[in-house]
């Protein structure tokens, strides 16, 4: 994994936040109630005593509550839901959206009108995506041509 999904910080502010900072000087906030609500197996993390236990483990990959394996999340994703909680696209977004339409690199890059270089770095997110990359996947899904 890339340094910008290792955690080297957190704070965990219940009912359900947490601050984050990574390897490579990024700052995020994340509310996890959305996720805790709809997940039955994190239900337990609703408790604020509970969560108010998180922190890091495995090199800064995971964040986990209390000795417990089952609840585990890893960085990588914690920091893809928050930047997608910010109003972003995250480097999920770009491989969700490949796979939805059967992408490749190439086909993907050609399809929105960047370097397939560019789109791998959206992709693995050692880049952050522009806004107007991840309005251009959302533009192709419906067909329409997207006005310069």
């Amino acid at each position: 994994m890339d340094n910008q999904f290792v955690i080297t910080s957190l704070v965990a502010a219940p009912p359900a936040t947490l601050h984050m900072q990574f390897a490579d000087g990024q700052c995020f906030t994340l509310d996890l109630a959305p996720i805790i609500g709809t997940n039955r197996s994190l239900a337990r993390l609703g408790n604020p005593d509970v969560f108010a236990s998180a922190t890091v483990a495995d090199g800064g990959h995971t964040v986990i509550w209390g000795s417990d394996d089952e609840l585990e999340l890893a960085s990588d994703n914690l920091r893809a839901r928050a930047i997608e909680q910010a109003g972003e696209f995250s480097h999920e977004f770009i491989w969700n959206w490949m796979a939805a339409h059967c992408l490749t690199l190439d086909t993907a890059a050609a399809a929105i009108g960047v370097s397939r270089r560019m789109l791998a770095y959206y992709r693995s997110g050692q880049k952050p995506i522009p806004r107007t990359v991840g309005l251009a996947c959302i533009g192709w899904e419906t067909g329409k041509p997207i006005a310069a």
